[in-house]
């Protein structure tokens, strides 16, 4: 037997049953089965009584003995049933699938142990496709037994927990000829860890709950420990292979600017990231800097003076946005920063005039213009650069790897490549997702920048809440208010855009109201926003098309309608269009009276943080971690017993290991690192093949 061997020549599988495992769970060979492991563990010197099945949830043996069997007849159906006592209660074992050679073999009156999972239906208990053992051949070894996961078309068919347990004791006792070890001696001892093999044994055959955890530890860190080798390999390729301008000075434009015209002090967490930045772009290669910042954290700030630093070397930049209105955003920003400088920026969308396209064109090409501020359009092929030297994309999580690839081809050297988000990312989320890049993180706001009041609120609070919003109103404030839909919905009964723009004007008659949502042309966005941020409107009427990219200082309020609609990462989104400026601001999430448990965590989580990072780990713990993203980089994280959230310590350990590794042998070329080299070669090569290492 090896590792590739097909299950269906494992003792006790045979072809039907492997076709059946191979179909239901996805495993086809003996390695497969060796990672299929338990979700949790019966302790076997445990038995419960009838009487405390109120307090449990999960598997369960029980003593006791068969009294009368049945055949029960439901429509077309049968099923064979039996009676269960023990000196403290009754109950049903069930069997819906059965053969005579069963009915006549099931021992009756006599002690025997049950195992399997209870149900309940009118405060009356049963036990479906139960194991049984009969008292004098119980096995007595009182490991840890293990649970795998199944489904009720194996268990239907015999394939139920005694089977795994049976295939998985007959596939340990061959541990010794297929695990072999992948960890150097050293580190063996530095974490004190259990052989490969015994982690294997420990892992479905626990001797005890201690022996459990050591394995489960083991498990995780080498699963970390070769996911942090695989992207630190990648790292020193690109870091290798790409050639990137350097820019060694820090010149007038940047020294003007930070001296004359800043308008606010940098914050410390600014003036880390910039260093950060500075030294990477330094040397003659491309830098790859994600840069992580709350919601008005003074990302923007970082790009523009990052860009002043390329200017200063003689380079142009150039900074790219999803949609128009942030691209706008950007640009009416830096704009407004540079206007008393010899700094030159120029906004490029879908919806630029050709007679400007031709201007900005020219001025690319020969040099004039220094930033270059834009959407997709900036992709184009016939947008030409005289020296890019740094782009930078804002949200880069609606950008995919070819639109950032096209950038590099921009010029004949690769510009250095800022990748900004808003939405806070789980470090060890960032990791993944980001791996190929170096993480800048914010984490400081603004001084002076209040916390937003987060109040949560239902329909029976309407009329407070439009009081509220008027009071503010006569305050020289304005508001916000958010709708899940532009349209009405015949399936989901929740407010939307239409029926709340009238519901708004009806209820603020004395006041002017703006719209805005997706469906709407570039021209009429443009002229919506331009409305409410010159104070014209004081309310806007919004679908979350204001999600990113819509800075109204004097906006003090956000009503989010039907807010248990939204995920937590748009909820904190929206939030951050207010409180952009010295005034107090309230963010009010309406919801319905019924809300599901993760609507309840969601709401909970807002009205207590303001905090992005904590906000994105109750997300990932609500979501999944792939979907934190986008759904077409889950398999980045497909981990078996690796919990990004839960195990977060382990992956700062593995990092920092594989850091040192690296720095010392950035080929694995040291005899005793063979045993690693070997195993990545195997397990991981196959995903990097840009590795070096052979």
């Amino acid at each position: 037997m090896t590792l590739e061997t097909s299950i269906e020549y494992v003792k006790g599988v045979g072809p039907e049953k492997a076709k059946l495992i191979r179909n239901v769970l996805g495993i086809s060979t003996v390695e497969d089965f060796l990672n299929f492991f338990p979700i949790r563990y019966l302790d076997k010197s445990k038995v419960h009584k009838i009487s405390q099945l109120h307090e449990v949830s999960t598997d369960v043996q029980l003593k006791g003995k068969i009294t009368s069997i049945q055949e029960v007849q439901t429509g077309k159906t049968k099923r064979l049933s039996a009676k269960f006592n023990d000196d403290t209660g009754t109950m049903d074992l069930v069997w819906f699938q059965y053969s005579k050679w069963m009915k006549e073999q099931l021992p009756v009156n006599q002690e025997i142990f049950i195992f399997g999972k209870i149900n309940v239906f009118n405060n009356q208990f049963s036990m479906p496709h139960p194991e049984i053992e009969v008292e004098e051949k119980k096995d007595n070894d009182n490991r840890l037994r293990p649970i795998y996961p199944s489904s009720e078309k194996l268990t239907k068919r015999g394939l139920n927990q005694k089977f795994f347990q049976n295939v998985l004791k007959n596939i340990c006792k061959e541990i010794p000829n297929l695990i072999q070890e992948n960890f150097p001696e050293y580190l063996m001892k530095a974490f004190k860890f259990l052989s490969r093999q015994h982690t294997y044994l420990n892992i479905h055959f626990p001797k005890d709950m201690e022996h459990f955890k050591k394995a489960d530890y083991r498990l995780k860190f080498e699963e970390s420990f070769f996911f942090q080798l695989g992207y630190g390999l990648k790292k020193l390729h690109h870091k290798s292979h790409t050639a990137g301008n350097p820019f060694p000075i820090v010149g007038d434009y940047f020294n003007d600017f930070y001296t004359n015209h800043l308008p606010f002090d940098l914050t410390g967490a600014q003036k880390r990231v910039l260093k950060e930045i500075r030294q990477d772009m330094r040397r003659p290669i491309q830098m790859n800097r994600l840069l992580q910042g709350d919601v008005g954290s003074g990302k923007t700030m970082v790009a523009l003076l990052t860009m002043l630093i390329a200017k200063d070397n003689g380079f142009q930049s150039c900074i790219m946005a999803p949609t128009e209105i942030l691209a706008q955003q950007h640009f009416n920003g830096i704009k407004e920063l540079l206007e008393n400088t010899e700094v030159s920026v120029r906004l490029l969308t879908g919806s630029t005039k050709k007679s400007d396209r031709k201007i900005i064109h020219e001025e690319l090409e020969n040099g004039e213009l220094s930033i270059l501020v834009g959407t997709h359009a900036v992709l184009e092929d016939k947008v030409k650069f005289k020296n890019l030297g740094l782009a930078i994309i804002d949200e880069q999580h609606r950008f995919g790897v070819a639109q950032r690839a096209k950038l590099w081809a921009k010029n004949k050297i690769p510009p250095h490549i800022l990748v900004m988000t808003a939405t806070p990312i789980p470090r060890t989320l960032a990791m993944s997702f980001y791996s190929d890049l170096d993480v800048s993180v914010i984490d400081e706001m603004p001084v002076g920048r209040k916390p937003i009041v987060t109040a949560h609120r239902r329909e029976k609070d309407r009329a407070y809440v439009y009081n509220f919003c008027r009071e503010e109103i006569q305050k020289g404030r304005q508001v916000y208010f958010v709708y899940p839909l532009i349209e009405e919905s015949e399936t989901l009964d929740y407010k939307n855009l239409m029926t709340g723009l009238e519901n708004v004007m009806d209820n603020f008659s004395n006041y002017n109201v703006t719209m805005l949502h997706g469906q709407m042309r570039p021209e009429e966005k443009d002229a919506a926003m331009s409305y409410f941020a010159s104070g014209k409107a004081e309310i806007m009427v919004a679908t979350t098309v204001i999600e990113v990219g819509v800075n109204v200082p004097n906006a003090s309020v956000m009503v989010i309608e039907s807010a248990e609609r939204f995920g937590l990462s748009q909820l904190h989104q929206l939030r951050g269009r207010v409180g952009r400026g010295a005034e107090q601001s309230y963010c009010i999430l309406m919801t319905s009276d019924k809300l599901s448990s993760d609507s309840r965590t969601r709401i909970k989580t807002m009205v207590e943080t303001n905090d992005g990072f904590k906000i994105s780990e109750v997300d990932m713990q609500l979501r999944g971690p792939g979907d934190i993203l986008g759904t077409q980089q889950s398999g980045v994280v497909d981990f078996k017993r690796l919990d990004l959230v839960n195990d977060s310590a382990i992956i700062k350990i593995t990092k920092n290991t594989v850091e040192k590794i690296l720095e010392s042998d950035p080929l694995l070329s040291r005899p005793d690192h063979q045993i690693i080299k070997n195993y990545y070669l195997r397990y991981y090569k196959g995903k990097n093949k840009w590795s070096k290492i052979s």
